[in-house]
C-alpha cells in the first residue's frame, strides 16, 4: 500500500513502506509539523495586471516549504508589496488549520483569502485594512468549506485608568461621565464598538491634519461642551450644552454650508434679518422670510391714472384732476385700499376699474365703480370670479 498525505503535506506511511528511508521521511514529517506549529513565511502576491489576480497556495506532499503549512503568513512583502488591483489567495479544499495572516500590501485594493472553490465563507481585508487577522480554515464541507475570521482584537474594550493609544482609530466611541482617572489618546485612533471610560477633559481628538474631531470640555464636574467636527478641513459642527443643574442652553452650529436636521426638519444655517419670520416649504425645510400682512401704504397719488397693487393702500389727491385707478388681477383674499386724501372726491371723482374681464361688487365684467363722497375711504377685497372685488367696509 502506498503512502498517503494529509491536507498540509505530512506523509502517512503504510506498513512495510519506505524501508531504509523511515528516518529521513520521519524527520521531514517532524519538520513539516514544526513548520505548521510555528512557521513564519512571506508570500508575494501575483501582481500581473490590474485585475483580481489569484495567488494559489498549494500543498507540498512529503516536503517542507509550502506557504499554507506555516502558522504566520505575511501576504505581500515585509516592507509592503505595491499592488495595482484586488488580489485573491486560495488554499486547497481539505486544509484544516488556523493562521495568523498580515496583509502587507500598499495600494487601495482588497485582498481575499478563500478556499480554491466552493461557496463557503471567505475573509477579505478591505482596501484600507493593512493589519493582522486570525483565520480558521474549517474544512467543514467537502465542496463548500468555510474560512472564519475569529475576530483578532475585536469586541468591546473599556479603557480605564491612564491609557495611551498611539496611531489607532476610534470608531464611534462612547463617552461616559468624565470623572476619576483619564485616558490619554494620541495619534490617529480606531476603536470599533468600544467604550471610553473617563476621557481626559479638555483634550481634543484630531485627524492627521490636526483638525479637531472630538473635544470634551468641562466647568467643575459638569460637561458643558461636546464638539463634533468634520475632519475634511477646519473645525466643524459644534454641539454644546452650557450652564448647570437642569437649566442648560444647547447650541448646534453646522460646518460651512451644512444643515441641521432634527426629526427630518432642516433649520436655516444662520439667523434672519430683524422682524423676519420662519416659514416652511412643506417638505421639511425652514427659512426666514419678511413678515408680510397688513396694508403697505404708498405715497400720495396725484395723477389722472394709476395701477394698484394687491396689499397696498393709496392716498388719492384729486384736487387738480379726477383719477382712474385700475385694479390688479385678483387672487382670492387680495385687498386694495383707497382714501380721499384732500377731501375732493365729490368734485373730482375716483373711478375704480377692474382688470380686464373681472367684476366689481358682482356687476357685469369690466364695469367701473365711481366714488364721489368727500373724505371717503374704502377697501376692496377679491372674492373670486363670480362676484369679483367686494367692499370690505361700508
Amino acid at each position: 500500500m502506498a503512502s498517503t498525505y494529509t491536507g498540509l503535506g505530512t506523509q502517512l506511511m503504510a506498513t512495510g513502506e519506505n524501508a531504509g528511508t523511515w528516518g529521513t521521511k520521519t524527520n521531514t514529517n517532524l519538520n513539516i509539523i514544526e513548520q505548521i506549529s510555528g512557521g513564519y513565511i512571506v508570500q508575494t502576491l501575483n501582481a500581473a495586471g490590474a485585475g483580481a489576480n489569484t495567488t494559489t497556495l498549494a500543498v507540498s506532499d512529503g516536503a517542507t516549504g509550502a506557504t499554507l503549512a506555516n502558522r504566520v503568513i505575511i501576504l505581500g512583502a515585509v516592507s509592503a508589496q505595491a499592488i495595482t488591483g484586488a488580489k485573491i489567495v486560495t488554499i486547497p479544499l481539505d486544509v484544516e488549520t488556523f493562521y495568523i495572516i498580515k496583509n502587507s500590501t500598499s495600494g487601495a485594493y482588497t485582498v481575499q483569502f478563500k478556499y480554491v472553490s466552493g461557496s463557503g465563507n471567505s475573509v477579505t481585508w478591505s482596501s484600507t485594512e493593512k493589519g493582522y487577522k486570525i483565520l480558521y480554515a474549517a474544512a467543514d464541507d467537502a465542496t463548500d468549506p468555510n474560512i472564519i475570521d475569529v475576530g483578532f482584537g475585536t469586541g468591546d474594550v473599556t479603557l480605564t485608568g491612564t491609557q495611551t493609544l498611539t496611531n489607532k482609530t476610534l470608531t464611534s466611541p462612547v463617552i461616559n461621565t468624565p470623572t476619576g482617572d483619564v485616558a490619554t489618546i494620541t495619534g490617529t485612533q480606531t476603536l470599533t464598538n468600544k467604550t471610553l471610560t473617563s476621557p481626559k477633559i479638555g483634550t481634543a481628538l484630531a485627524d492627521t491634519n490636526g483638525n479637531e474631531l472630538l473635544k470634551v470640555t468641562a466647568t467643575g464636574t459638569a460637561i458643558n461642551e461636546l464638539t463634533l467636527a468634520n475632519a475634511a478641513s477646519g473645525s466643524g459642527p459644534t454641539l454644546s450644552a452650557t450652564g448647570g443643574g437642569t437649566d442648560i442652553d444647547i447650541n448646534i452650529t453646522p460646518k460651512a454650508a451644512g444643515k441641521i436636521a432634527l426629526d427630518g426638519i432642516k433649520w436655516p444655517n444662520a439667523d434672519g434679518s430683524a422682524d423676519q419670520v420662519m416659514t416652511t416649504n412643506g417638505s421639511g425645510v425652514l427659512s426666514f422670510v419678511d413678515n408680510s400682512g397688513g396694508t403697505s401704504w404708498q405715497a400720495v397719488e396725484t395723477g389722472a391714472t394709476m395701477t394698484a397693487v394687491a396689499g397696498n393702500g393709496y392716498f388719492i389727491d384729486t384736487t387738480s384732476n379726477a383719477c382712474t385707478a385700475t385694479m390688479p388681477a385678483g387672487s382670492l383674499g387680495d385687498e386694495v385700499t383707497y382714501v380721499d386724501y384732500a377731501g375732493t372726491f365729490d368734485s373730482n371723482n375716483l373711478t375704480v376699474t377692474p382688470d380686464s374681464g373681472e367684476k366689481i361688487q358682482g356687476g357685469s365684467a369690466d364695469a367701473t365703480l365711481t366714488v364721489a363722497v368727500e373724505r371717503a375711504g374704502l377697501t376692496l377685497c377679491y372674492s373670486g370670479a363670480a362676484q369679483g372685488w367686494l367692499l370690505k367696509d361700508k
